[in-house]
């Protein structure tokens, strides 16, 4: 009992110096207000593509090392003061006179909640007046509503969203998936553009289900004419994810924190440079943004959701749901999320038909019917190694479980997995060639769409080999098949999948793009590997052709044939140089042809302007 007097004491004790300190705040509040003391800060957005900078978001900090420098703080003291709606007020006018001053690029995207718009004009918040005492453009005005709620707000802001939509000034719903941001206020604001919230983005490359929930976002905002814009950025593996779903905007602390002074020049160099490292396709060669496997050929995209029973549940019960729903074969068995076994169809049924088997196990938990080791896969699992394990098993299954960090989700079904390898197979026979499986037509002229959209100078480079036609028709396909392979991989190992990209056009055709400075070195590595690889290649098959080989031509008359040798054609490529991949492709074949004029392995690299080539 006299703990707890002691603890009323405390409290009492404590009330007035909460009550002093909140004071405090508040007077240092309204100082700020007064004297101009917050500061705005700038968050840069970057297109993820194209390297440029989509806009800033502006955003405010109190004085540093003070209890009101975080912008949480100095909120919640302007609420329990009544000041919320005159800071934000006031963090708008500090925000917009700020960026005009620097001369910051794109949009400005400034917070506000539905309450302070709503009270603009009252409270002498003249939008348009200060868009022109900054000298800014009302179309690039962008203004995120915050998370707090509109809806008893909805019938006075609607006229005054139309009116500033009139002027030009655009809207975002910030932070979707947050608090109330939600998809009932995108239908009702209509906004052009969506700030995914960070809880969504964080993670995002190593979990299947943000990467759903990003897509369907994006396919809404496709249909609504919605810019996207994804929050929360930290990592390079969150940036090349998001940048591959095909948003339009990315912002976060991997890019930049907020500055109250950007340095533009090295942030737009850095989104150059990040751009770049985003425009390159995995080492196997189908682009992330191709219309691949929805989940990207992982078990996820088998799973069917199938309510689960507990180990304690009666046989009686399973067996009424499996005649329930005929089409239900496998019913799994979790305990407290985990999955311990599975119940199938078959077992429950032929145990039942026995005689009095229903009388006497009917009450009985089913556990004791059920298969204690199931086939058990987390939704990350490629596909080919759950078929792999599937097949190395020592017993077959029509069925398996499918979890997520060990917890279960659902079902899949070995006939969906064979489909969706067929599928996978036809597929990559469209996007990768399948004698070398590197990058097939398709991908190959994304990706120099992607080179031109970048704005950055690129070199691109025709490989294609002299008097591969003659060896072929003399020593068969098979051995044609061989070198051409022997190309494919010589060319691999001398090209930086980091920074640069290798296609297969078909045949003894590839090309190459290069963002590498060394790009010629590398050139030069090939010419010469491949000769060497190719005597090699010969001898250990039992031919020794160094120097050519005598054979008949296809009129039957004896000739000399010189060995196959890799010409390449290259182009230098600077912005502004092509509108298209068409004409790129075109460019480069052209330096092939006159790589092939001369003998022998050889570089060619066109040094006119394009327009004097074409010409």
């Amino acid at each position: 009992m006299d703990s707890v007097s002691t603890v009323f004491k405390h409290e009492k004790a404590a009330r007035p110096a909460l009550a002093c300190e909140e004071s405090a705040l508040r007077h240092e509040l309204i100082e700020l207000l007064a004297t101009n003391g917050l500061t705005p800060v700038f968050q840069p957005i970057l297109r993820p593509h194209e390297g440029v900078i989509l806009g800033y978001e502006g955003l405010i900090r109190g004085p540093e090392g003070g209890p009101l420098h975080q912008p949480a703080s100095l909120f919640a003291v302007a609420r329990s003061a009544g000041l919320d709606v005159a800071l934000e007020h006031h963090c708008v006018r500090a925000i917009v006179r700020r960026f005009a001053a620097l001369g910051l690029s794109g949009y400005l995207f400034v917070n506000i909640s539905p309450r302070a718009l709503a009270y603009a004009d009252e409270q002498g918040l003249n939008i348009g007046g200060l868009l022109v005492e900054a000298g800014l453009t009302d179309e690039r005005l962008v203004m995120e509503l915050t998370e707090q709620t509109a809806d008893d707000l909805w019938d006075v802001l609607q006229p005054i969203l139309s009116r500033f939509r009139s002027q030009g000034i655009r809207f975002a719903i910030d932070d979707l998936g947050a608090g109330s941001s939600n998809l009932g206020r995108w239908l009702k604001l209509r906004p052009e553009f969506v700030k995914i919230d960070k809880a969504f983005s964080s993670g995002i490359h190593n979990d299947l289900l943000r990467q759903q929930i990003l897509r369907s976002v994006n396919d809404i905002a496709a249909v609504a004419g919605t810019v996207v814009i994804v929050e929360g950025i930290e990592t390079q593996e969150d940036f090349a994810c998001v940048g591959n779903q095909g948003v339009a905007g990315v912002q976060g602390y991997f890019i930049e924190r907020p500055a109250a002074e950007p340095d533009q020049d090295r942030i737009q160099a850095a989104s150059m440079r990040l751009a770049v490292h985003n425009l390159f396709v995995p080492p196997h060669g189908i682009e992330p943004d191709l219309p691949v496997d929805e989940t990207g050929g992982q078990a996820l995209q088998l799973m069917r959701r199938v309510p689960s029973v507990s180990s304690d549940t009666p046989n009686e019960i399973v067996f009424e749901r499996f005649r329930a729903h005929p089409d239900l074969h496998t019913l799994p068995v979790v305990d407290e999320g985990v999955p311990v076994g599975v119940l199938t169809r078959s077992v429950l049924v032929e145990r039942f038909s026995l005689p009095y088997q229903r009388e006497v196990y009917g009450r009985k938990p089913c556990r004791i019917f059920m298969d204690n080791e199931p086939q058990v896969f987390e939704m990350s699992t490629p596909l080919i190694t759950l078929s792999r394990s599937l097949a190395e098993g020592n017993r077959m299954v029509s069925d398996f479980l499918i979890t997520h960090h060990g917890r279960y989700l659902g079902i899949g079904s070995s006939q969906d997995l064979l489909l969706a390898l067929n599928h996978m197979q036809l597929h990559a026979a469209r996007y990768a060639n399948p004698l070398t499986q590197l990058p097939g037509n398709v991908p190959i002229d994304r990706q120099i769409q992607r080179y031109l959209a970048s704005g950055l100078p690129f070199s691109v480079c025709y490989a294609d080999l002299d008097n591969f036609k003659p060896f072929n028709d003399v020593f068969g396909y098979q051995l044609g098949d061989e070198m051409i392979r022997l190309l494919g991989s010589v060319l691999s190992r001398h090209t930086d999948v980091q920074q640069d990209f290798l296609g297969h056009i078909g045949g003894d055709d590839f090309i190459l793009l290069f963002h590498s400075a060394d790009w010629r070195l590398q050139c030069d590595q090939m010419l010469t590997e491949f000769s060497d690889e190719l005597v090699r290649k010969l001898a250990d098959a039992g031919l020794s052709v160094s120097g050519g080989y005598e054979a008949e031509d296809r009129q039957g008359q004896c000739r000399h044939y010189d060995l196959p040798t890799l010409s390449l054609g290259a182009v230098e490529v600077e912005p502004g140089d092509y509108e298209s991949h068409h004409q790129v492709a075109q460019a480069a074949s052209e330096a092939k042809s006159q790589a092939k004029k001369s003998q022998g392995a050889v570089l060619f690299i066109e040094r006119r302007h394009p327009a004097v080539c074409a010409a």
